[in-house]
């Protein structure tokens, strides 16, 4: 029974919670866990192990913190309640010696340029607090409040912006890209083409206006009126080609009425596409870009607006503001004076907004600037910034419940993020950490492993106790990662001997965007090459977006080349719908070597619960018309569709094939349950009277990759794709599993199986941006093998990676460094992994060379303080 004892400690004094200094959790059965017990001690880093899937996230953040969560809303008013977003209730039977929990996931807001790192670590709410109290303003002027220097509220954002920084505008070039075309033949581009562009001609006609004129010779009032007017006349018109001369009523729509239009009203997404090529986005004209209205910006701290300080990295920041926060003498502070960055209320925000920062710069973030939208962040980047604002958040006796900190980190960044972490359990609070990077496992006080396997095959506690004690419990997929030695394991001893040389190469010369300034770069085809360096170094700036770009640009959308390349724009929704980064590219050589270009990435494979693997990778329109193609069905005649649970017919029409009901609760969380009509199964009783090999449609949705790989064997199209997923190391995910549900890992992987079910041709161009983050050892092997299988096919494989054994694994390495930010963009060194790693030049060099030497594999962990306790397995 869920919650069946959901009790206070002092219902259970023996033992007491509070004197042995555990939290002890009883009967969890989250998602796959087994009805799992397990103690793990407070006041201590604790690591939580296991291959992808196995339950360790359910144990700590869907069991531990979603128990902490439900009792701290149990203490607020009813009334309240109902304003917050509320958490599930895990299943559990008792959880005892639990103190409040933070829980900092690695996710992923809605993108936008509205949400920054000044937002979110809430520096520019002391930023703009010292410009309001401390600035120095314009002779004559009034003091404003703090959100007039916001560029998120009323008070403060552009008005022709609204606060955006960015202005989508429309102009005759942008319009007309052909001015010696007459109307006639085509010279307003922007509009629509057939019947409505000649509806439009034909009142232009009826008007009294000259169609026949090449354009740039009609009067500018003409060009004007028929670009920008924002009338819509309505008159009679008589087509003059038509067959049946009927005249009928017609309403004009100027150029740019109709292209805005089209961006807010059309469903199509291909018009809509079509008619974004009109415009122009560029930083905007009234604010220039900062989103702030004049009179904010008319106010300076030591000689620069806000806007400015918003812009300059968190390092020059920090020397900006030092000066101010070491006064020894300041004045009072008074409203009427017109500067005040010389008294005690900006000595007070400086001292503290420059702690702040500090945190920042010890955590390798001090490229960032305020500004930097957050959809342009790695989730590594995201997930430090959280920590820091933890950090000073001076919390004591709390359970920080981190997931995979470590991800998207580089080895040199990871060390400080290890100095953090201390620093919470110094201050008095206990750290559960989801992780699979072994350097921060071995540095643990305590290890949580789950396993055996992932999905159906996990789900049980191996292994609970101090990290050294892993290494007698032999069922733990872990145990050979964090104890090489041993199993006798080496970092390539599943990797058989490679030895190849390019086959071509890939030039770009004079590459500029962010922080790569005239960058040459070479990229070896037909060979697999790892893109590395510290956070910030233009890693993913090279191969996501220039490399993407320069090749897309050069592909057709079939694939075919054509003769000229064009740089386009980077996708803006990455980007928050922000504009791109001017790209200059110069000189490029070696395109004509690709076919075809595939970029995956871990973006969510869909939105929404009806999203799911099945949808995705195309193995359920297989499924569907196997049981179309049933006697049964052929007699009732149901057509594939019918088995579809997006579309009326099959579906249940009570859930409208969701499979669950919402229930809303007043004072409680609101709970998802499965519909009462169909039993969570999607479909109504009579499509589910239609059976293949004695299963119907919702028993097959609910089959693991793994069962349904020998239940399909016999549908090829669909055993293709469940041999793809098994082979990436899915097995266990079922077919029917939400879209919602999966990590980014999961999504980043379903995605590669979809690619690898096709038929292989060559000469396609892979990138993949961190491919292995929030991969356990043993599942970033099963990845490593497909990407080499794409390579020995003759195709060409370029990663942006962190793991310095996949690095040691590759056939190139290309380093970027030696920083971030300003301080990078350079190459440091290139070539195989024995030759990079040799670099002295090279921050990534050291870690490197451990990994191709196994040094850093084979050290021992430290002794912890509970190396002599008592351990559970």
């Amino acid at each position: 029974m869920q919650n069946a004892k959901h009790t206070d400690d002092l219902q259970h004094p023996v033992p007491s919670p509070a004197a042995d200094g555990f939290v002890r959790v009883r009967g969890a059965r989250e998602n796959n866990l087994r009805n799992v017990d397990v103690d793990v001690p407070r006041d201590a880093i604790v690591a939580f192990t296991g291959v992808s899937g196995s339950g360790k996230s359910s144990l700590a953040f869907g069991t531990i913190y979603a128990e902490a969560q439900r009792r701290y809303f149990e203490s607020v008013a009813p009334y309240a309640r109902r304003l917050i977003q509320q958490g599930h209730n895990p299943k559990v039977e008792l959880i005892s010696g639990l103190p409040p929990a933070v829980a900092l996931q690695q996710r992923r807001g809605a993108p936008s340029s509205r949400s920054t790192v000044g937002t979110v670590t809430t520096l520019s709410n002391s930023l703009r607090m010292l410009f309001s109290r401390a600035g120095t303003y314009p002779k004559g002027s009034t003091q404003l409040d703090s959100d007039a220097f916001s560029p998120n509220t009323a008070a403060g954002a552009c008005r022709e912006c609204h606060g955006l920084g960015v202005a989508h505008t429309v102009t005759e070039a942008s319009l007309v890209p052909d001015p010696s075309l007459s109307i006639r033949d085509g010279a307003i581009a922007a509009w629509p083409g057939a019947w409505q562009g000649k509806n439009l001609r034909d009142i232009l006609t009826h008007l009294g206006y000259d169609v026949d004129t090449p354009w740039r010779k009609l009067p500018k009032k003409h060009r004007d009126w028929i670009l920008f007017t924002e009338e819509q006349p309505v008159v009679e018109v008589t087509p003059q080609r038509d067959r049946v001369a009927k005249p009928y009523k017609g309403r004009f729509w100027s150029a740019r009425s109709y292209v805005l239009h089209t961006l807010a009203d059309s469903q199509s997404a291909s018009m809509r596409e079509r008619v974004l090529a009109y415009m122009e986005s560029g930083p905007c004209p009234l604010c220039g870009g900062s989103g702030l209205r004049p009179e904010a910006l008319a106010v300076t701290f030591a000689g620069r607006t806000i806007a400015e300080l918003n812009e300059v990295p968190l390092t020059g920041l920090a020397r900006i503001i030092r000066p101010t926060s070491e006064l020894a003498s300041a004045g009072t502070a008074s409203r009427k004076e017109s500067s005040g960055e010389a008294n005690e209320v900006a000595v007070a925000i400086t001292r503290d907004l420059l702690e702040r920062v500090t945190v920042l710069l010890d955590l390798g973030l001090g490229y960032l600037a305020l500004g930097r939208s957050t959809p342009t962040l790695s989730p590594g980047e995201m997930q430090r910034l959280r920590i820091a604002t933890q950090l000073r958040s001076g919390l004591f006796g709390v359970v920080y419940v981190l997931d995979e900190p470590s991800a998207g980190l580089h080895p040199a960044d990871a060390e400080p993020l290890l100095e953090v972490l201390e620093q919470l359990k110094s201050s008095g609070n206990s750290v559960f950490v989801v992780e699979h990077n072994m350097d921060v496992v071995r540095h643990a006080d305590w290890l949580v492993d789950v396993g055996p396997r992932a999905g159906e095959g996990g789900g049980e506690v191996l292994y609970s106790g101090p990290v050294d004690g892993l290494a007698g419990v032999e069922d733990s997929v872990t145990r050979p990662y964090l104890f090489p030695d041993l199993s006798g394991r080496k970092a390539d001893d599943d990797a058989p001997a490679r030895d190849r040389k390019p086959a071509g190469w890939l030039e770009l010369r004079d590459i500029s965007r962010h922080n790569l300034q005239d960058l040459a770069a070479e990229f070896p085809l037909g060979v697999l090459t790892a893109v590395t360096g510290v956070s910030g170094s233009g890693k993913s700036t090279l191969v996501s977006q220039v490399l993407a770009e320069v090749a897309g640009d050069w592909l057709r959308p079939d694939g075919e080349p054509r003769a000229a390349t064009s740089i386009g724009a980077a996708d803006d929704e990455e980007n928050g719908g922000e504009p791109s980064a001017p790209l200059s590219v110069g000189p490029v050589s070696g395109l004509e070597q690709i076919d075809r270009l595939v970029k995956v990435d871990q973006k969510p494979i869909g939105r929404t619960p009806r999203s799911n693997l099945a949808t995705y990778t195309g193995l359920f329109d297989a499924v569907r018309k196997a049981f179309a193609a049933t006697d049964e069905a052929k007699a009732r005649g149901y057509g594939a569709g019918r088995f579809s649970f997006n579309v009326a017919g099959g579906r249940c029409e009570t859930c409208q094939g969701e499979g669950f009901v919402a229930v809303e609760l007043l004072f409680l969380p609101g709970s998802y349950g499965p519909c009462p009509e169909c039993g969570g199964s999607r479909y109504n009783p009579e499509t589910l009277e239609v059976e293949h090999h004695g299963l119907n449609v919702a028993q097959v949705l609910a089959m693991t990759v793994d069962a349904a790989s020998e239940f399909l064997a016999d549908v090829p199209a669909a055993a293709r794709s469940l041999t793809s997923l098994r082979d990436v190391g899915l097995g266990y995910l079922r077919l029917g599993q939400p879209a919602t549900e999966l990590s980014g890992g999961e999504a980043q992987r379903i995605k590669l199986a979809t690619e690898l079910q096709r038929a292989q041709r060559g000469h396609t161009l892979y990138l993949l941006d961190e491919p292995t983050t929030g991969l356990h050892p043993a599942d970033v092997q099963l990845l490593m093998a497909q990407l080499h299988g794409l390579v020995d096919a003759g195709n060409s494989v370029v990663v942006v990676e962190h793991d310095m054994a996949v690095v040691a694994g590759a056939d190139w390495v290309i380093d970027l460094g030696p920083s971030g930010g300003d301080k990078g963009g350079s190459i440091m060194a290139a070539g195989t992994p024995i030759a990079v790693a040799q670099s002295a030049e090279s921050r990534t060099a050291p870690y490197l060379a451990a990994a191709l030497g196994q040094e850093t594999a084979s050290q021992h962990p430290g002794r912890s303080r509970f190396d002599n306790a008592k351990a559970m397995s």
